[in-house]
């Protein structure tokens, strides 16, 4: 008898965006669902003369909420010797969050327009076109190998119509490897009534399978800059050069899904809209008294508690700061927090930051720089 089991180890995970394809290879945890939001009908009344009340109760389907997924994926830059151009494997889940039309991707040359620029020395997301109320949506797709040794047994497919990312946070902690954690929703979940015909993808077998791609985190720095010294009095002059133990850095979109409220009938979400973008995040280092380390800046902010903003040019260079490959991500106005100690048997401390756009209106909270090897 068959194998009619599925094993996690052999999924593959694709993303259509437009017309193409890009096979995600996503780490162990990955999940999607989706849940029905039900209403009861129950009774609730007083005795007969016969001591009889009826208690029954009744449930119905009111609507299905928005299909939710997540998967880790690594950060992966490498370059591209067809076109001496820098990308990375999971560019497609970048230009989703940073509002890519589906336009905008140029099959023949590789390119996403406007919201990644590939260039021979590294490839930059931005987020000039993240100011959409609604963004383009996309197609994920899990696939379950059967699992029958090569026997009869079909593949099981299950596809997110409505697709969007919603949130990206990348964590480097010191003894691994850059890790980004996608998150988001969609309008509903399928099962496709026939396997997707997926001829080609847009990042190939060899560029997934090279182990040159991957960031070691212990290389990573962080060079941080105040925009304006004079409310920072202490002797390190507003420059710091701090030596991480761990951070994390979270970019949300806080989409939010409309579901009609209409009797009779299970009503579906109908699309997305955009919150506010939101970039923050929290580094955390060894209390060090060396001229500009955290003791100087956790200092310097404690004398500047009354200063009702506070403003710092960050870059965090997760890789090293010339090493390859790495992924750097530039926040020019970062808004910091008094740093927590944690006593342990070395005491560290934890800096809480918050990236902000020069100007309210603006997109320009943070630029995430690919360098591949």
């Amino acid at each position: 008898m068959a194998n009619s089991l599925h094993l996690s180890r052999e999924v593959k995970v694709y993303v259509k965006f437009g017309t193409n394809y890009w096979q995600i290879p996503v780490l162990d945890g990955f999940s999607f669902s989706q849940a029905t939001n039900t209403a009861e009908v129950s009774l609730k009344e007083m005795a007969t003369t016969a001591d009889v009340s009826r208690r029954g109760r009744l449930m119905f389907n009111d609507s299905l909420s928005p299909a939710e997924w997540s998967f880790s994926t690594y950060a992966r830059p490498f370059k591209r010797a067809a076109d001496d151009l820098h990308h990375m494997c999971e560019e497609v889940l970048w230009a989703m969050l940073a509002g890519a039309e589906h336009n905008e991707y140029n099959a023949t040359t590789d390119k996403f327009s406007d919201v990644i620029d590939h260039d021979s020395s590294r490839a930059l997301v931005d987020f000039a076109s993240s100011n959409q109320m609604v963004f383009p949506t996309a197609s994920i797709l899990f696939q379950f190998p059967a699992n029958d040794g090569g026997g009869s047994g079909a593949d099981l497919w299950y596809e997110i119509e409505g697709a969007t990312v919603s949130e990206c946070q990348a964590d480097f902690d010191i003894d691994g490897i850059t890790t980004l954690n996608w998150s988001g929703s969609g309008t509903k979940i399928v099962e496709p009534s026939s396997a997707p015909t997926i001829s080609a993808t847009e990042v190939t077998a060899a560029e997934l399978g090279s182990t040159a791609s991957f960031i070691r985190n212990r290389l990573s720095t962080v060079a941080i800059t105040a925009a304006d010294t004079t409310a920072l009095p202490g002797s390190s002059g507003g420059a710091y050069n701090l030596v991480l133990t761990g951070g994390s850095i979270t970019i949300s979109n806080n989409a939010e899904y409309i579901t009609p409220s209409s009797l009779g009938v299970v009503n579906v979400p109908l699309g997305h809209t955009m919150g506010t973008r939101t970039v923050s995040g929290s580094f955390t280092c060894y209390l060090d008294h060396n001229s500009g380390s955290s003791a100087d800046l956790l200092e310097d902010l404690l004398n500047a508690s009354t200063t009702i903003k506070n403003a710092f040019n960050v870059t965090l260079s997760v890789g090293g700061a010339s090493s390859t490959p790495r992924v750097e991500f530039l926040m020019p106005k970062v808004h910091m927090e008094i740093p927590t100690h944690s006593v342990e048997d070395v005491i560290s401390t934890e800096i809480t930051f918050h990236a902000l756009p020069s100007d309210i209106a603006n997109t320009d909270e943070i630029t995430v720089k690919y360098v591949g090897s």
